[in-house]
């Protein structure tokens, strides 16, 4: 009986192997099956290497030039980035000395080595574009979206854009403007600027010094110029403001950008007035540095503030959520700090409470960043778009030239790998910007070389 009973267990014990081993092939099996195999034949991952970063420079109406960049691989495979608008080509080319020879799958190594050359507003602008550019090549070599690779695939299918509306001195005229964005566009969220200059040729509605100079004008913070806004001018802004609502009801939501260089006592007094209009927010008020400032005006205006369009990097946009100074935050992805770096900020942001917004002036490149981004992160609530009124826009891209990129105020989020675009040449040939040249080899900027390490 034992000796039998022995056999038996063998037998059993044989038998289960068996059917591990087979189970384990077919796992296996199961696994190769699952396995990506389209991964682009021209890369082999783990020898990639970068080698070149040229420029293409584009005007358009509006924000304006847009340098898109182009960083070129050992292996035929090339991402496309884009310095923000306004900015100089300069802010990346000086970088490409920097990543000459780096692999670019080894992503946030490169962006860890470069990002102390960024800054707050256009200065952010070399290291973002090559960040977004090394998500493309990414991307490409793995076949698979970017918001796939940030880390949690995507939380939304479309994209939600708001806009601005061409300015009218008759609020009646600019009413009609944005309820034709409304209804004509299709758009879910509207933007309006209004700014104290539309009111100032009135007589008795700002208060300012006499003979600001240009200088004073551009370049001194809100704070220090003395402007302030009158009962009477903000009596004339809100005429503006209730016949837009008129127009397109109390249903939609609107906020307002470039109310002027006003003084804090100023902003919350309109913040005031403008209560019952119900806006999302109000833009950039004041400078985003000032952020006790922005705190006090966030706690007696009952309309929301949101600031962020030219700040680098995620630290300054946790201290202005964790003093609850701004309502709302909006990175540009093209000064934050890229794609992941604009995820992170969402991310935090939102265990603080605060929804985040997208500044977006750019082409068709730098906006499916943000798209991708957007897609990736919860919190996100709208992305701007300025070029809505430019007819070749979507054709800068060859997916565009097919299909619009916009559809009644959405974007369809790609599942292209990489970024999902292609430049379409001609069109880009077609709006250079004059004296410039299409992606020709930069070889000046190969050997820029300093000691950038920042301690010692």
């Amino acid at each position: 009986m034992k000796k039998n009973g022995e056999n038996s267990l063998d037998r059993r014990e044989m038998l289960k192997a068996s059917a591990m081993a087979l189970c384990g092939s077919l796992l296996a099996g199961e696994a190769a099956e699952a396995y990506p195999k389209a991964v682009n034949a021209n890369s082999s991952p783990s020898k990639l290497k970068i080698t070149d970063l040229r420029v293409a420079t584009l005007v358009k109406p509006g924000p304006s030039p847009c340098p898109i960049i182009r960083i070129d691989t050992d292996q035929g495979v090339y991402g496309l980035g884009e310095v923000r608008d306004g900015a100089s080509p300069t802010y990346a080319l000086f970088l490409k000395s920097r990543i000459l020879g780096e692999d670019p799958l080894k992503l946030d190594k490169v962006f860890r080595k470069i990002k102390q050359f960024g800054g707050h507003a256009r200065q952010g602008g070399g290291v973002c574009a090559i960040e977004m550019a090394l998500w493309d090549i990414a991307g490409k070599v793995y076949n698979a979206p970017v918001y796939a690779l940030l880390g949690g695939g995507k939380f939304r299918d479309k994209i939600r854009l708001y806009a601005d509306t061409t300015e009218s001195d008759d609020p009646k005229i600019y009413a009609r403007r944005m309820k034709e964005r409304k209804e004509g566009m299709g758009l879910t969220w509207l933007k309006m600027d209004l700014g104290v200059e539309m009111v100032a040729s009135t007589p008795g509605t700002v208060t300012n010094p006499t003979d600001i100079n240009q200088w004073e004008a551009n370049q001194l913070p809100h704070p220090l110029l003395g402007m302030e806004v009158t009962d009477k001018g903000i009596a004339m802004l809100e005429q503006y403001v209730a016949a837009v609502r008129e127009a397109v009801g109390m249903e939609i939501p609107l906020s307002m950008d470039h109310l002027g260089h006003l003084g804090v006592k100023s902003i919350i007094r309109l913040g005031k007035a403008y209560e019952k209009y119900n806006l999302s927010w109000m833009e950039d008020v004041i400078p985003w540095n000032y952020t006790d400032l922005l705190k006090q005006i966030s706690e007696q205006s009952p309309t929301s503030i949101l600031t962020g369009e030219d700040i680098y990097l995620k630290e300054p946009f946790q201290v202005l959520c964790e003093k609850h100074a701004v309502d709302k935050i909006q990175p540009d992805l093209a000064t934050a700090g890229g794609i992941l770096e604009t995820h992170k900020i969402g991310d935090m942001a939102e265990e603080y409470g605060v929804p985040m917004a997208l500044h977006f002036a750019g082409t068709p490149v730098c906006c499916m960043a943000n798209v991708h981004c957007a897609a990736a992160t919860q919190n996100f609530l709208a992305l701007e778009h300025h070029s809505l009124d430019v007819p070749w826009w979507s054709s800068i891209v060859q997916e565009g030239a097919k299909t619009p990129i916009v559809n009644r105020g959405w974007i369809e989020v790609p599942d292209r790998p990489g970024l999902g675009v292609t430049l379409n040449e001609d069109v880009v040939r077609q709006h250079l910007a004059p004296g410039t040249s299409y992606f020709e080899p930069t070889p000046q900027w190969d050997n820029e070389r300093s000691w950038d390490r920042l301690w010692s």
